[in-house]
């Protein structure tokens, strides 16, 4: 499994495939519960963007090539099974007024059947095919907020999902088709589901009473609150910007170009985690601590300050779960006071282990806090700059042919930032970067990421690394 670039993802030619609700869209009944913090807002925009007709690209998806012949009929059941066993994927969002009520459709309705619509010579033309039904029926505003199909050949077939980002995440996405391919091979021989498969999976809506419930204990008298405001305060009152200059006004966006290169490979990876065994850090304090390096060669930032991306599905049955279970933690400590690589990773490791820690506040709670501390409410409404850090090789379908072979994608709209999507398998650590399509954002971020490759390969190779602030090597460029 890899996140690239939707233009890399280039079925070959064959007969399209599709599966939607049986009969169209079932009858649903009103959920008194409440969509999480971050679905609310999601769909808040989702209904903007559709009432001022942009075209919807909030959403994610995965594809992988499978060998042996497709039994239409096996995958519509086994479609049906895996939107029954995840509650969240039964349900749809609507916005009237401001206000967010969410709608379920009962599990003994949900029922899909197949349309096959003809040949398609695959590649760049089924993937703009491909690409225009996401944008139409991968959406939340209505269900299934997800799309299933597949291009069929003989001996093999492309399958594909998508889904809207209010009812996926990065991890559900490395799950969903290890899981609906088991309960194809379930549906279409009779095989037995394996343990992942089989195991009672929680459902979202559940989590999101959990998650207002949670919040609701989160006043500003907590820890972790009050060190999150402390963190924020220290850095201006804004959460964390990208280190370059992009060359674009607060709050402007840009039409997003996607970044992709190695950082490391097998063995890269090995030599780097053994520094990082070394000083009795985790790998993820030494990706951290290689960011910091950058960002003070380049941008001359002597603190680290960003915002990492953590999983919340640690608060429940959720680890096999469909749905947006994330948190967002800001990372920071110092960098410049340290001499070398080696030196630095006990200050990442530290700034990761209390980002970790104050992941356990919910985001509506410390949001809610900024503004009561009286912080800039256009400064804390703004998309911050992220870090994600996955490692491909902890999931379930790691070492089988689909899974090995898969491919996850975003939707490419617009961005203000160009946060970083590191990820490792067993053959590389790579990097994704959602960047502005810009003249000036490119020439900033060109340097720095060349700056990040180099600070990777020489660690790796050396085993430590000397920092060298910017004033000393006399680049970068910084607001």
């Amino acid at each position: 499994m890899i996140i690239t670039a939707l233009a890399n993802w280039n079925p070959p030619a064959g007969t399209v495939v599709e599966w939607h609700p049986a009969g169209g869209t079932p009858e649903s009944e009103a959920d008194p519960g409440r969509a999480s913090f971050l679905q609310e807002n999601h769909v808040r925009g989702v209904a903007a963007g559709q009432r001022a007709g942009r075209e919807h690209h909030a959403y994610l998806a995965t594809a992988t090539e499978v060998r042996g012949e497709l039994d239409a009929a096996a995958m519509s059941r086994a479609v049906a099974r895996f939107t029954r066993r995840h509650g969240g994927l039964r349900t749809w969002l609507e916005v009237a007024n401001g206000a967010v009520t969410r709608r379920r459709v009962p599990a003994a309705a949900v029922a899909f059947e197949t349309r096959e619509l003809g040949a398609t010579e695959g590649g760049a033309v089924f993937r703009g095919y491909a690409l225009e039904r996401f944008s139409r029926e991968a959406i939340v505003t209505s269900y299934p907020g997800f799309v299933v199909g597949a291009v069929r050949r003989p001996g093999s077939f492309t399958l594909y999902y998508g889904c809207d980002h209010a009812l996926s995440d990065g991890i559900s996405q490395a799950l969903v088709l290890p899981e609906l391919l088991e309960f194809y091979r379930a549906e279409a021989t009779g095989a037995a589901l394996g343990p992942f498969t089989s195991t009672p999976a929680g459902g979202f809506p559940e989590y999101a009473a959990a998650e207002h419930a949670l919040a609701a204990e989160f006043g500003p008298q907590r820890p972790e609150i009050a060190e999150w405001l402390e963190i924020v305060d220290r850095n201006k009152g804004e959460l964390p910007r990208c280190p370059v200059d992009l060359g674009l006004a607060p709050g402007e966006t840009a039409p997003m170009r996607p970044i992709e290169f190695d950082l490391l490979d097998a063995d890269g990876i090995a030599a780097f985690d053994a520094v990082c065994k070394a000083e009795s850090v985790r790998f993820v304090a030494g990706v951290l601590a290689a960011v910091a390096v950058a960002d003070l060669e380049i941008a001359g930032m002597p603190d680290y300050y960003g915002m990492i991306v953590t999983s919340t599905r640690d608060r429940g049955d959720y680890l096999l779960s469909q749905g947006w279970f994330c948190n967002f933690a800001p990372v920071a400590f110092p960098v410049r006071s340290a001499g070398t690589f080696r030196e630095l990773l006990a200050h990442a490791h530290a700034g990761y282990e209390r980002a970790l820690r104050l992941a356990a506040a919910p985001v509506q709670s410390v949001i809610t806090a900024l503004l009561m501390s009286g912080a800039d409410p256009a400064k804390v409404a703004a998309s911050p700059n992220m870090l994600s850090y996955i490692d491909f090789r902890r999931f379930p379908g790691a070492g089988t042919p689909e899974y090995e072979h898969g491919q996850l994608f975003t939707g490419e709209g617009a961005t203000g930032n160009a946060s970083l999507w590191i990820n490792r398998d067993h053959r590389h650590l790579y990097l994704g970067c959602q960047s502005p399509d810009t003249p000036a954002a490119q020439a900033a971020l060109a340097p720095y990421h060349a700056r990040l490759r180099e600070v990777f390969a020489e660690v790796a190779g050396d085993g430590d690394r000397a920092l060298r602030p910017r004033e000393v090597i006399g680049a970068g460029h910084h607001r």
